[in-house]
Order: structure tokens, then sequence, then C-alpha cells
């Protein structure tokens, strides 16, 4: 994917976002908000994918654990999920590990639980 193609998808993502947190509102729970973004990409006819399994390897050796990515968009763009008071380090730090760990170039920080979602937005890359 070229960065025309993240950017345009960004976009999406974004604007997919604001809808549901206008539709919304903030102070429900985390789950809430991911089915309802799922629902939004689809009908933006964008290919997500939800609570995405993938296996942990530590120096080639499959450690037998996993982590769950809360939405994979079009195979290429992490997006982590948040209804939260406030985004914390932890939560950079945490999305910023399953960019690493799937080998991903961009990903979103989404906390919902904000009064403007542009607050809650946080975009990180890994090697972009």
């Amino acid at each position: 994917m070229n960065k025309e193609q993240f950017e345009y998808l960004a976009t999406q993502i974004f604007q997919a976002a604001l809808e549901v947190h206008k539709t919304m509102g903030p102070g429900l729970l985390e789950s809430v908000y991911e089915f309802a973004l799922v629902k939004e990409l689809q009908l933006g006819n964008i290919y997500v994918q939800y609570q995405v399994k993938v296996p942990l390897f530590y120096k080639g050796h499959d450690t037998g654990k996993e982590f769950f990515i809360d939405l994979l968009v079009e195979n290429e763009i992490v997006i982590e999920v948040k209804s939260v008071d406030a985004l914390h380090p932890v939560h950079q730090a945490q999305l910023l590990s399953y960019l690493k760990l799937a080998d991903k170039r961009l990903g979103f920080l989404i906390n919902f639980n904000v009064t403007l979602v542009k607050e809650g937005f946080k975009r990180m890359v890994n090697n972009y």
C-alpha cells in the first residue's frame, strides 16, 4: 500500500470515528464503539476485521501467547479503541507495540470518552 492509499484510509477512519461519536456520544463501553466503528467502515466499503488474533513470538520462538488487535483496516492499519477518562502513555505504548509485533506501519488510538473525538484521536507510525 502506498502513502496516498494510507492517507485516504486515514481520512476515512477519522470520518467514521466522527460519525460514531456524533451518533453514540461519550460514556459507553469500548465494545460498543468497536462494533459501531466496524459497521461505519463497512458502510464505506472498507474492509475491516474485528479482534484479530496475532501470535506472539520471541526471537523466532512461539511463546504460545497472543494479543488481539481491536480493528485491522484493509489488513494494514491497526486501530486501538478506548473509552477512558484520558489517554495515558501506556495506551500509546500498547499501540506502538502492536504495530511492531504485527509488522504494520500505521495505527490509530481512538478514545471515544471525550467531548470532541479529535481530542481522543492519536496517530502513530512504525517505519512509515
